[in-house]
């Protein structure tokens, strides 16, 4: 259920609705537990969302054992605390699994980003998956009422907006809210993203099961050139944040300075201040994913046959679900639009798990020169079109502009006007 995009909660209260037995009362009805005296025997199926987000981390359930979750710091402190993940023991392998390596790993990415359920619908399952391909941040998703339609004048006209649902880059929202631009809008509508990664993963899983060899080929050379790649340019970015960062810190260090010395005005140092330290966050956050990412294409080996077991897996590719994109999809990079209008062409790049980005080999069509000379009619006629239009709205907008000066000019007092022939 966490794979189908479903949160603790969420879990947790279809747990209860089904009639499923909560740990404490299925082990304290067995003898078992440290709940046995108080496990509440007339509720047996009210399931907490922590009790269901301390299932879905639990290690154990992939066969290994954990050891020394806690700890005391004396033998006379009589509290105990919670040990670090990092010092941690795990013994590997010592039970048969319940959950696959792949699948537990896949929940844990899914949980650290918090999708929320607005006015229009469930959450959207893209959250989290797309990233900016500039600046590497993510994007943030932007949905609600779009409220009624208007006119060219701007007058109501009676119809309903389509409802809002799109993403653009969160840096690119950060920078506006301290009136300046660290990146671009990078605005791409959900429903385009759903169509196109319905088509790309159609694509893949068909070339996969038709062309297996070729596919195993495909994937195994492209990866170390796409991992060099990758990690360049992941250096790259990290090393221009890590020099901001420390531009930063100065500048934090001399904002302190200069208020201590009177330079500064306790009012603007906390304003500087603020600002300072809120793109610091975000820049140590985004160094930080850069370290993990540049760590994981390190020790990444493409498994092939992963993918291929996950494609045999689907048999209906009709709808696009919550559960095939998080279990196909690693992640989005969304480019800047290029053009406007009719001629806007933008470019996403789809990663899939287990094998990445993947190229499939298409044919190349020539058109002909009747289909060429179709097109250039096509583009004759839509200029001409926006030509028309253009002339057309400039026509209404005079129109309406003379009409407000006559009606301004009837609604003109008695007394003004006799004393405008008085002058006159």
């Amino acid at each position: 259920m966490a794979i189908e995009g479903k949160g603790p909660y969420e879990i947790a209260r279809i747990l209860a609705m089904e009639k499923v037995e909560r740990p404490s009362y299925y082990l304290a009805q067995r003898g078992m537990g440290n709940h046995q005296s108080n496990y509440n025997a007339a509720d047996p199926y009210t399931w907490r969302g922590g009790t269901v987000a301390d299932i879905l981390s639990k290690q154990e359930y992939m066969g290994h054992t954990v050891n020394f979750r806690t700890y005391k710091e004396s033998y006379k402190d009589k509290r105990v605390k919670m040990t670090p993940k990092e010092d941690l023991v795990i013994f590997e392998n010592t039970q048969e699994a319940i959950i696959d390596k792949e699948t537990w790993e896949r929940v844990q990415t899914l949980r650290k980003t918090i999708r929320r359920t607005d006015s229009i619908g469930k959450a959207n399952p893209l959250t989290g998956l797309m990233f900016c391909a500039d600046c590497g941040a993510k994007m943030y998703n932007h949905r609600g009422k779009a409220g009624n339609a208007r006119d060219w004048a701007g007058r109501p006209n009676g119809k309903k907006r389509p409802d809002r649902d799109e993403y653009n880059c969160s840096r690119y929202d950060l920078g506006n809210q301290h009136y300046d631009k660290y990146c671009t809008t990078h605005l791409i509508r959900t429903a385009v993203v759903n169509e196109l990664l319905l088509e790309a993963i159609k694509g893949v899983c068909n070339y996969a099961l038709n062309n297996e060899a070729e596919f195993m080929a495909q994937v195994c050379s492209a990866s170390e050139d796409r991992q060099e790649k990758a990690a360049r340019a992941i250096r790259q970015r990290k090393q221009r944040n890590e020099k901001r960062t420390d531009e930063l810190t100065r500048l934090i260090r001399k904002l302190y300075e200069d208020n201590v010395s009177g330079r500064l005005s306790d009012t603007l140092f906390e304003q500087m201040l603020r600002d300072f330290e809120a793109e610091l966050s975000d820049l140590t956050e985004i160094i930080s994913q850069d370290q993990q990412e540049l760590e994981r294409i390190s020790r990444e080996t493409i498994n092939a046959e992963k993918f291929l077991s996950l494609v045999r897996k689907y048999t209906d590719f009709s709808e696009l679900t919550p559960a095939m994109i998080n279990e196909f999809v690693e992640k989005i990079l969304v480019h800047q639009a290029q053009g406007k209008g009719a001629s806007r062409t933008q470019e996403i790049e789809i990663f899939f798990n287990f094998v990445g980005k993947v190229d499939i080999p298409h044919k190349a069509v020539e058109l002909t020169d009747e289909e060429k000379a179709a097109l250039a009619e096509q583009e004759r006629r839509r200029a001409k079109k926006a030509e028309y239009n253009r002339r057309y709205m400039e026509k209404k907008r005079r129109q309406w502009k003379e009409q407000q000066e006559q009606e301004q000019a009837k609604q003109l007092p008695p007394a003004a006007e006799q004393k405008g022939e008085h002058i006159a």
